[in-house]
C-alpha cells in the first residue's frame, strides 16, 4: 500500500445544523468540519425539509472558509434528497456530478462527484438510505448496479446507511465495494449505532479510519462524522 499520498474523505450527517440543544448554528458544523481536517466531505441532511429546501449550511458560510460545493441541487439547496459534497478549495478539481434515484417508500436519492484528486481520478458517491431494512437492501443494489453503469474510475461510497447491525447484509450486495469495518457514530452522545460508514473499490486502500469525537462534535448534531484517510494500494 502506497501511503505516501493519503485523501481524508468524511461523511457527516449534520442534521439540518441542528444540534442537540435544538439550536441551529450552522458555524458550529463548520467548526466540526474544519477540526476533521478532511479535504472531501460527504454530507448528508444538509438542506431545509421544505421546498424550495434552502441550505441549512449556507453556500457562502462554506465558501468563505475555503470550501468548494458540488452544484448539485440548485435553487439555493446545498445537495439533492439531503445529500451533498463539498471539498477544500484547490484540494480536488471537478469532473463531473450527477444524481441516482434510490427506490422506496421514502424520497431517496444518492449523488456523485468525480475528481482528479491526490489518487488520481476518483469518484465520490454520498448517500442516505431508508429506514425499513428491506429498502435498504434494494437501495444498495440499485446503486451497485447504477455505479456499474458509470466510467470506470476507483469509488468510495461514504453516507449514512441506517445500518444498525455489525455484520450488515448489505455488503452481500455490493461485491465490487469493501466496506471499512464499521464504527459506532449515533447518537452523538454516547454513540452506539455504526449508522455512518465508508466503503471503497478495488484499488484503494485505508492508512486510518475512526469517527470524529472532538468539539464540538458530541452536540453539534446527533450523528458523528466518519473518516478514513484514503490511499491508493501498490
Amino acid at each position: 500500500m502506497n501511503e505516501s499520498a493519503a485523501l481524508r474523505l468524511a461523511s457527516y450527517n449534520i442534521q439540518k445544523c441542528v444540534g442537540l440543544d435544538l439550536r441551529r448554528q450552522p458555524r458550529r458544523v463548520l467548526q466540526v468540519l474544519t477540526r476533521l481536517g478532511a479535504q472531501v466531505v460527504v454530507l448528508q441532511e444538509a438542506d431545509k425539509r421544505l421546498p424550495p429546501r434552502p441550505a441549512a449550511l449556507p453556500h457562502f458560510v462554506l465558501e468563505e472558509a475555503g470550501w468548494e460545493v458540488a452544484d448539485l441541487g440548485g435553487a439555493g439547496s446545498l445537495g439533492w434528497h439531503g445529500n451533498a459534497v463539498i471539498w477544500r478549495r484547490g484540494a480536488l478539481h471537478l469532473r463531473d456530478m450527477g444524481h441516482i434515484d434510490l427506490p422506496g417508500l421514502e424520497p431517496r436519492g444518492a449523488v456523485w462527484v468525480a475528481f482528479d484528486s491526490p489518487l488520481g481520478p476518483l469518484r465520490v458517491v454520498g448517500l442516505h438510505l431508508g429506514l425499513v431494512g428491506r429498502y435498504r437492501r434494494k437501495q444498495v443494489l440499485h446503486l451497485a448496479q447504477e455505479c456499474a453503469r458509470l466510467p470506470a474510475m476507483p469509488m468510495i461510497w461514504a453516507g449514512d446507511f441506517n445500518e444498525w447491525s455489525r455484520r450488515s447484509a448489505l455488503e452481500g450486495l455490493a461485491p465490487a465495494m469493501r466496506f471499512l469495518p464499521p464504527r459506532a457514530s449515533f447518537p452523538a452522545l454516547r454513540p452506539l449505532g455504526p449508522l455512518d460508514r465508508i466503503a471503497l473499490s478495488v484499488g484503494l486502500g485505508v492508512a486510518g479510519h475512526g469517527v470524529h469525537l472532538e468539539q464540538p462534535a458530541h452536540i453539534a448534531s446527533d450523528h458523528l462524522p466518519v473518516w478514513a484517510d484514503v490511499v491508493v494500494e501498490g
